[in-house]
């Protein structure tokens, strides 16, 4: 395994990239994330134990969604039975993200107690304010374990790297490739907010704040599908095996 480092630029090619093969396969992707999502929500109305299995479950998910991003990158089909690829690659990496998960659900666990803690009870904000002072701190909190977190289930997956190693391995990609994945959260937001804008403009001359209400839910949603198919491509860009290690300048494409 190889540790590339790669352009600013190249997080823009890395969001391209994730829209391009989205759209090879836009129902099959998008009915995977929905389908993670739904089993999260499920997992979370389990009394007591329910938020701890729905956290354990999200770097397998995350692995799931990435393979389907590069089975649609082949031009293939992705099935639903690829978002559980992570259950299927052998006792030892299967234990290996099943502590991936433990670590995660310990560690969002934590940044939201403290920030309970310091700030109150995280919550959507009152009308007008979209988060609150600590939801916002929750969030700024959990950044180091996105980080950490961000390449790990791959790591595990694909190299048959050590939890403790993904994860330092994870946080060193992203921090040696600040500049890349920095312009692609900036591009991703500017996605959403553009998106977002124009059809809430749009619905709302048409149908009023009902409809407009009515849109933005399911294409928040989409955009996210689309957001979660792009994770793929900054793995690829950042890792390679030794043997085929793409020159720093190589972008992932997705034709």
């Amino acid at each position: 395994m190889k540790l590339n480092v790669v352009p600013a630029r190249t997080g823009i090619q890395w969001v391209r990239a994730g829209m391009r093969t989205f759209f090879r396969q836009p129902l099959a992707l998008s009915g995977l994330f929905f389908m993670y999502m739904a089993m999260v929500m499920v997992m979370a109305l389990v009394p007591l134990v329910g938020p701890v299995l729905a956290g354990m479950l999200v770097p397998a998910a995350t692995l799931g969604l990435m393979a389907a991003s590069a089975e649609a990158q082949r031009g293939n089909f992705p099935m639903p039975s690829i978002l559980f690829s992570a259950f299927r690659a052998g006792r030892e990496r299967l234990r290996a993200m099943l502590v991936l998960g433990a670590i995660y659900t310990v560690g969002s666990m934590l940044a939201t107690g403290l920030a309970t803690l310091l700030a109150g009870t995280p919550m959507p904000g009152p009308e007008g304010a979209p988060i609150n002072a600590a939801t916002a701190l929750a969030l700024a909190l959990h950044v180091p374990l996105f980080l950490m977190f961000w390449h790990a289930p791959a790591l595990v997956h694909w190299h048959g790297i050590t939890p403790a190693k993904s994860l330092f391995f994870s946080l060193v990609a992203v921090l040696r490739n600040f500049g890349a994945h920095l312009v692609y959260s900036l591009a991703w937001m500017a996605v959403f907010i553009v998106v977002g804008s124009v059809l809430g403009v749009a619905s709302g001359l048409i149908g009023g704040a009902t409809l407009a209400q009515t849109v933005m839910m399911p294409t928040a949603l989409l955009l996210a599908a689309m957001f979660s198919t792009s994770i793929y491509f900054s793995f690829q860009a950042c890792f390679s095996d030794d043997a085929q290690s793409p020159p720093p300048e190589a972008a992932p494409q997705a034709e």
